[in-house]
């Protein structure tokens, strides 16, 4: 640990937050630093995910105008849980920020703020909540039912399932590769000389999982800012509930 025993007391994952942040600033102002009419190489790996989450998070859920308006919002969040994942399966890292639940409270507790800032803005306090929680033309008897149901889905669940689906996601990676790779070094190193096959099974086990895990690690990235602007846009249509 840095700064042990005082205020500023960094332990390995946030020291692996703050690099994980640095090389997503670096790379972000290396790739644009001289940007091209028609992007080559690095610039043009970074402006594909920059049109990717545009085009097909923001503008698909959002439409072009509110799209334009929350992007740097999404984009923010879509990066952010995309290089904190990153470092699990960068060797001498090996484990994402993400797999504790400070991180992603963190981003979870944006997204909440966001959409309900958005809501609360256009409608105002009451008028977004009743908007939110009831539930039209149903049987007035229903909303004795469906009042608290709504308010607990909206209210509640919402940044609690973003926390939660992100931080298990990662943290379930993380172990199933210090299972194998644990694996792997005790078959090859301690276990008897007749079980050192089973170190080969364990290492295509953990390299096959790395695979695997490279594509959890988008996919994360992908659903926790598509969410974002699903919650957005619903906040937005709130009185169309």
């Amino acid at each position: 640990m840095l700064f042990e025993g005082t205020p500023f007391e960094l332990d390995r994952l946030m020291l692996i937050r703050i690099l994980m942040t640095l090389v997503l600033v670096v790379l972000f102002a290396f790739a644009m630093r001289s940007p091209k009419v028609v992007p080559r190489g690095l610039q043009n790996g970074v402006e594909y995910m920059l049109d990717f989450v545009k085009v097909q998070i923001a503008d698909e859920i959002l439409g072009k105008e509110q799209g334009k308006r929350f992007l740097p919002i999404i984009m923010t969040i879509f990066f952010a849980v995309l290089f904190m994942n990153l470092s699990g399966i960068i060797p001498f890292l090996n484990i994402s920020p993400n797999a504790r639940i400070g991180m992603p409270i963190v981003l979870a507790a944006i997204a909440y703020v966001t959409f309900n800032y958005v809501g609360i803005k256009k409608y105002g306090f009451f008028k977004y909540v009743k908007s939110s929680i009831v539930v039209p033309n149903v049987p007035p008897a229903l909303h004795i039912i469906l009042i608290p149901i709504e308010f607990i889905s909206t209210f509640i669940l919402r940044p609690f399932t973003l926390t939660v689906r992100l931080m298990a996601n990662m943290l379930a990676g993380h172990l199933m590769l210090v299972l194998f790779f644990s694996a792997t070094q005790f078959f090859f190193f301690q276990a008897a000389a007749g079980m050192k096959i089973f170190g080969v099974f364990s290492l295509a086990a953990g390299f096959g999982f790395t695979l695997f895990e490279m594509l959890v690690i988008g996919l994360q990235a992908y659903v926790f800012a598509l969410l974002t602007a699903v919650y957005i846009d619903l906040a937005l249509h709130a009185d169309s509930h």
